[in-house]
């Protein structure tokens, strides 16, 4: 394998998902083993159960339990999903450390620093892992610039105009 490509989709606009997924797709077109790790989107989240279809091509890990997003729990459940939230990022650690995929997404991962789960050397301890992974996509609405020198490709999604709320 070549050298590791970090890439992040961020901003305030909608599709930074799919733009992942999109991602995803092109890779398992390509024959490369993907792995979709979704943080803060609850067990529920309905537009991308259509992903477990394309198992085994692409699989898709979700470790919080709660039906509800993350920001919309009370603390106590907070409290408890948070253990989740970090067995998953742990999931994510020993994926790159062993090499199980070509590409690894960790959706919305930058929200987790939003909410102070995670601060932003744990990040770059688990871009640093190793560096002969195809590529490491990452999701969130923010980025830390911190963060900038250790990724490759940055995409910035911005909303113009949404009147469907």
């Amino acid at each position: 394998m070549g050298k590791r490509i970090v890439q992040v989709f961020y901003g305030p606009g909608k599709g930074k998902t799919s733009a992942a997924v999109g991602q995803c797709i092109r890779a398992a077109s390509l024959g490369q083993s993907v792995i979709i790790i979704q943080f803060l989107k609850g067990k529920d989240a309905e537009e991308f159960n259509f992903l477990e279809r394309l198992e085994p091509d692409i699989k898709l890990f979700r470790f919080e339990k709660s039906e509800e997003s993350y920001d919309l729990l009370l603390p106590s459940q907070q409290k408890e999903e948070k253990q989740n939230i970090l067995n998953g990022f742990n999931f994510a650690k020993k994926v790159i450390d062993t090499g199980e995929c070509d590409v690894l997404v960790l959706d919305e991962v930058l929200g987790l620093l939003d909410i102070g789960l995670i601060e932003v050397s744990y990040i770059i301890k688990l871009i640093e892992l190793r560096d002969d992974y195809t590529r490491l996509v990452l999701t969130g609405r923010n980025l830390p610039e911190e963060l900038r020198e250790y990724v490759n490709i940055i995409s910035k999604l911005d909303l113009e105009k949404d009147d469907m709320k």
